[in-house]
């Protein structure tokens, strides 16, 4: 049966399966640390170990996307059996007792639990957005003539140099075409890194609902100057 430490963390005795689909389950102590967003075990309580001895496992409880009670197709031979899945893993875990399996898997889902706010309740999302604006200076463009030309068919706009009176050039024009120069200079020439990008404004985990089943799944995003990315974990 699974109890609170003195460091608020939740801790028990489950056995553990190996290896998946291999049947061999291995005796451990759990440590559910939700400060450390982590799930640990070791093998045995830490206080009975050696000093220094460190677990022998972890999952991260950011990558945890659902713990449920195996299935009897799942583990036909193994009572009180649960499952997390994590990423593209599964692990399988036997509890004590229906009790004992109950709790661990209330405990798992409640700590590794998705919560979406509900629309109307995001003031955060405002302040972000105007965060990552553009400075008020950047967003006032000077405006330029141009001259409308048919070529080909196909309509053409050309700058015109109000000094000279000429064809304006694309350096000639700062901040006009601040935009497509931008993208220019991202794609990637003969001979470079096609890996190389801009930096990124920020990155960490949200919750993403799916297109289809409007199921909500945790899902690592990236921002830059040019997209937006996300990913099932950090390590993609």
């Amino acid at each position: 049966m699974p109890y609170v430490d003195r460091q608020n963390r939740i801790c028990g005795f489950l056995d553990i399966e190996e290896n998946e689909s291999s049947g061999k389950f291995l005796r451990r102590y759990f440590i559910l640390d939700t400060q450390a967003n982590c799930l640990l075990w070791y093998m045995d309580n830490p206080q009975n170990l050696a000093v220094g001895a460190g677990a022998v496992g972890s999952l991260q409880l950011t990558y945890i996307s659902k713990v449920s009670i195996a299935t009897p197709k799942q583990k036909p031979k193994t009572p009180f059996c649960f499952v997390i899945n994590a990423l593209s893993q599964r692990y399988f875990l036997q509890a004590n007792d229906q009790k004992d399996l109950k709790d661990w898997v209330e405990a798992l889902n409640q700590a590794s639990k998705i919560t979406v706010p509900k629309a109307g309740s995001l003031p955060l999302a405002t302040e972000v957005l105007k965060s990552l604006a553009a400075p008020p200076a950047l967003e006032k463009k000077p405006q330029v003539a141009y001259r409308t030309e048919i070529i080909g068919g196909v309509v053409v706009h050309t700058p015109i140099n109000q000094n000279g009176g000429g064809d304006g050039q694309e350096g000639s024009e700062p901040g006009s075409h601040a935009i497509l120069r931008r993208s220019q200079s991202y794609i990637p020439t003969s001979g470079s890194r096609a890996s190389a990008g801009p930096p990124l404004i920020k990155s960490g985990y949200c919750v993403k609902q799916g297109n289809v089943r409007k199921s909500w799944k945790r899902r690592f995003f990236a921002l830059d100057d040019f997209t937006i990315c996300y990913f099932k974990c950090e390590q993609e």
